[in-house]
């Protein structure tokens, strides 16, 4: 006997809600995954690639797991408990914890948008733009997609920047590295050495920061995710963190196969320092129109989410509305931070521009703040869930190891490196 056509079509059905499910679920991870290749994360990838070759290419592959199991827990808050990093943090441990919490933030904000709108004045000075414009058009933009656009208006301008990144594997398939060399590069580990070591740190400090933890977790919650959305969530983290670490990748690889073998001593504080070095190799089309490309989308993403990061996280800590589905009338103080943080990041680089040359320094600070960072959200995750949703057996001492370990590594690198400078 044939079977029910309702039968037949049940899996398709079920199927094609499961996709526009997770397409509507999708967004704070992808988001917070491409911001996470920010300008000082590209020039963090390229300084490692000219230094040390490939042998910091395994870290990136490494870092995947770490930066899932991090940002998963950013998920599992803000599904369950329905409420941003800070909030969650105040309510608690109280509200002096949450402002030593969120003054990291702050600092971390900071650095994060100086090597963003510095990035921005640097690909725009490589087309003869001046910098007051290039900037002034930058903030004119990020002002005017969040104060005239709801939660899922920002989320998907933030993704079509963000795709921009891409570019950067245009820029790796056309270094053409050689397969051997970076095979012997990836079994090479000088973990003695302590220039490695501060580089290590900053590529840590440069997958994990104190905004990316705050943004995704109040995300979730602006969002209105629930529990049945979760296991999509997760699935979004996912593919975001193995996208931020391809991104990673493929710059290390490109800076390595091309400026490291002709000039490894080559230092790169900016944007416009690696691309006029990659030009020769690359030509003037990939190395400066490609590599500009991309990098405008990893910064405009990147001050997006950094400065929602901090109007959420200091609106949580303070009780202000904090929202984006409030009108800017309705909720002045959120988007007051958030036009404050984009004005003054870019005002700041361009009074003193000079400042460019903390990026890789940026990204080492973020790496001594981890202890913080990962001990609130690791705490947060055994005291603030629910009992049936917190990280349990084995899984939890997974969720221990990494970020002790993460932490650790971090720490040490960047203190053992910092004597060098």
């Amino acid at each position: 006997m044939d079977q029910p056509a309702a039968d037949i079509l049940m899996p398709r059905r079920v199927s094609l809600v499961s996709w526009k499910t997770f397409l509507a679920v999708m967004g704070p991870g992808l988001v917070v995954m491409l911001a996470d290749t920010e300008v000082g994360s590209i020039i963090t990838a390229a300084q490692s690639g000219v230094q040390w070759g490939y042998r910091l290419l395994l870290l990136q592959v490494l870092l995947i797991p770490v930066l899932y199991v991090v940002q998963e827990l950013t998920v599992r808050l803000g599904v369950f408990t329905g409420q941003g990093h800070g909030e969650l943090i105040r309510k608690s441990f109280g509200s002096g914890w949450a402002w030593l919490s969120v003054s990291g933030l702050g600092v971390a904000a900071i650095g994060a948008l100086v090597t963003e709108f510095s990035g921005v004045a640097g690909v725009g000075e490589l087309f003869g733009v001046p910098r007051v414009l290039s900037l002034g058009l930058t903030v004119a933009m990020l002002l005017t997609v969040v104060l005239t656009g709801s939660y899922r208006r920002v989320e998907r301008v933030a993704i079509a920047l963000g795709l921009f990144e891409f570019a950067f594997f245009i820029v790796a398939w056309r270094a053409h590295p050689h397969g051997a060399e970076v095979a012997r590069g990836l079994m090479q580990v000088p973990i003695s050495n302590k220039a490695y070591l501060y580089l290590v740190a900053a590529n840590i400090g440069a997958v994990i920061m104190p905004w990316m933890i705050f943004y995704q977790q109040s995300a979730v919650a602006d969002k209105k995710l629930q529990p049945h959305h979760y296991r999509y969530a997760q699935w979004d983290t996912a593919i975001g963190s193995v996208i931020t670490q391809l991104v990673m990748a493929a710059i290390l690889v490109a800076a390595a196969a091309t400026i490291g073998e002709k000039n490894a001593n080559a230092s790169l504080n900016t944007v416009g320092d690696i691309t006029k070095l990659l030009v020769p190799f690359l030509g003037v089309n990939v190395g400066r129109v490609v590599f500009g490309l991309g990098t405008i989308g990893a910064a405009m993403v990147a001050a997006i989410v950094v400065s929602l990061a901090s109007a959420w996280g200091f609106g949580e800590v303070t009780g202000y509305r904090h929202s984006l589905e409030h009108h800017p009338l309705e909720a002045p103080w959120f988007y007051s931070i958030y036009a404050a943080a984009v004005i003054g990041g870019a005002v700041l680089v361009d009074l003193v521009p000079n400042l460019v040359k903390l990026n890789i320094g940026v990204e080492v600070m973020n790496a001594l703040m981890l202890p913080l960072v990962l001990g609130f959200l690791v705490t947060l995750a055994f005291k603030a869930l629910p009992p049936e949703h917190r990280p349990r057996g084995f899984y939890a001492w997974i969720v221990i190891t990494v970020s002790v370990l993460t932490a650790g590594l971090g720490v040490y690198g960047g203190i053992s490196g910092a004597s060098l400078f």
